[in-house]
């Protein structure tokens, strides 16, 4: 679908190297493209800036969610966009964007599930959490773009609901997911999704980022800087 193909071309960029020079229509379209940054998980939490963390003023109606998505004619929001995105099986899409069928995978907890209404979107970093690291300083339209961003597969995921309950607003230093496999590929998007949007994390979050990353030593981090 349009959804899969416009999530996975921000998540993943090819490097091309011309052979001729580029018509102006090719240029533009080059212009569009950004290489993501990658690194070893430990060089990228090196690179986030360690800051005390302030929520004064912070209300989750801060940041609007969900919008129209990437494609305002689809009849389907940011929240369902991301369903049909990481469905492994299809759902249909009835009027107003009805889902019904298909499957997802929560990989916070290894849970398969076959209803859509059973399942959140969650925030990679939650919404307070981006506040009290940066997010509390910027204007209204990019705390949104923030809050519906697909152009990074791993800002929003799809998982049991009940996963999203228990991690509520916090950071790798009281909560990782219930399933110990997946800590590796939690700490590489949790640390992707705050260089990605410029965020800082308090000391506990990056004593055990430390911590993870020197377990994860095969965790890549892929990202690009949001625009």
């Amino acid at each position: 679908m349009i959804i899969n193909l416009l999530r996975g071309a921000a998540a993943f960029c090819l490097a091309l190297t011309p052979l001729a020079l580029p018509t102006p229509a090719a240029a533009a379209a080059t212009a569009l493209v950004t290489v993501p940054e990658v690194l070893p998980l430990e060089d990228a939490v090196g690179k986030l800036p360690v800051a005390e963390e302030d929520r004064t003023g912070y209300t989750r109606d801060s940041f609007k969610h969900w919008n129209t998505g990437l494609d305002a004619a689809d009849g389907c929001d940011t929240r369902d966009e991301v369903l049909l995105a990481e469905a492994v099986q299809e759902p249909a899409v009835a009027a107003g964007c009805k889902l019904s069928g298909g499957k997802w995978d929560s990989y916070y907890d290894g849970v398969e599930v076959s209803e859509a209404d059973n399942l959140g979107i969650d925030h990679m970093v939650p919404l307070a959490e981006a506040w009290e690291s940066g997010a509390g300083t910027w204007g209204a339209e990019r705390r949104e773009a923030y809050a519906n961003d697909q152009g990074a597969a791993a800002s929003l995921v799809a998982v049991t609901a009940r996963t999203i309950r228990s991690k509520a607003d916090q950071d790798p230093a009281t909560w990782m997911p219930p399933l110990p496999d997946t800590h590796c590929r939690y700490i590489g998007e949790w640390t992707a999704t705050k260089l990605r949007w410029g965020l800082t994390v308090d000391p506990a979050e990056s004593e055990a980022l430390k911590v993870y990353a020197e377990a994860c030593e095969t965790t890549v981090v892929h990202y690009n800087p949001a625009p």
